[in-house]
């Protein structure tokens, strides 16, 4: 089996480049990519090398993904997250390819305090949001074997994520604020591409399966309170802080120019089910993180 994955260095990408190994052949490929395009503000020379490679599976981990610079780079992120995810799924359906494609808590406006489900109505606070949703929309229409994943408050060991950047400001500041009344799970990159392999030998043997689905780990968390399990975790290592006071506050003290969604919570029930999973617990990915984490902070 040959598989095409697009974003290859991505957080999500990056893990996807190990699960996906023993499932078949590999082209990895990102923007810098030269033998064939990888870059998704290229929508015609994605096509092309789509139809030139004829993958059993196109995977998408690509996307434009900077929330706040989408409110005025609009015709970029809908380029990226709606036109060329378009292309894709026409080029999917043409040469017979399945399409996996990774979307968003944000296609939801975050009320209420209910796990989101794959069939609840969307309506996006800000432009990332609506371009992601346009994505969803246009494999749904065109291409007929799929899996989209939505999944949220994505982190990976490699490279940035909140966890660093709150271990890093803890061990130069005093005291810290952070954002309370946003609640969702931390969910690794490591079990996205896990689950991703999973559900793909399922749904290619059973067809039926294809279709949308929620991905994120078990229980629920708010900023403030992932960053204090940071903290307990990091002084549990040894790690030397200078944070004494870790302060909650809401978001109207921290505004943006995309809003955020108070609710990231999702329903996984579907996911669960139907490729008989377990998602673990958000704790445990976190742990799992901090331990490539915090060995150099000692």
């Amino acid at each position: 089996m040959h598989l095409l994955l697009l974003g290859k260095n991505g957080q999500v990408g990056w893990e996807l480049q190990r699960a996906l190994s023993p499932l078949g052949r590999i082209t990895a490929l990102d923007r810098h990519s030269t033998h064939y395009c990888g870059d998704l503000t290229k929508p015609d020379e994605l096509a092309q090398t789509v139809r030139a490679l004829k993958p059993d599976v196109i995977i998408n981990a690509a996307a434009y993904t900077a929330v706040d610079n989408a409110e005025t780079e609009r015709e970029l992120a809908t380029l990226v997250n709606a036109h060329a995810v378009s292309v894709l799924a026409r080029q999917a359906e043409a040469t017979g390819a399945w399409l996996v494609h990774y979307s968003t808590d944000y296609v939801f406006d975050g009320s209420g305090h209910t796990p989101w489900r794959e069939q609840d109505p969307a309506g996006p606070l800000n432009h990332y949001g609506a371009s992601k949703l346009a994505g969803e929309q246009a494999i749904a229409r065109y291409c007929s074997r799929h899996l989209i994943f939505r999944t949220s408050w994505v982190y990976a060991a490699r490279g940035n994520n909140f966890a660093k950047t709150m271990l890093r400001l803890a061990q130069a500041r005093s005291t810290l604020g952070v954002i309370n009344d946003q609640f969702g799970a931390p969910t690794g990159a490591d079990l996205i591409a896990d689950v991703t392999a999973h559900a793909l030998r399922q749904a290619m043997a059973k067809p039926v399966l294809s279709g949308l689905y929620h991905l994120a780990a078990a229980g629920e968390t708010n900023w403030h309170d992932y960053a204090d399990f940071v903290f307990n975790a990091a002084r549990r290592a040894g790690v030397s802080l200078a944070l004494e006071q870790l302060e909650p506050i809401p978001s109207r003290a921290w505004p943006t120019p995309a809003a955020r969604p108070a609710n990231s919570r999702l329903d996984c029930s579907k996911l669960r089910h139907g490729f008989g999973l377990h998602l673990p617990p958000w704790q445990q990915g976190v742990l799992h993180m901090l331990n490539e984490t915090l060995e150099p902070l000692k």
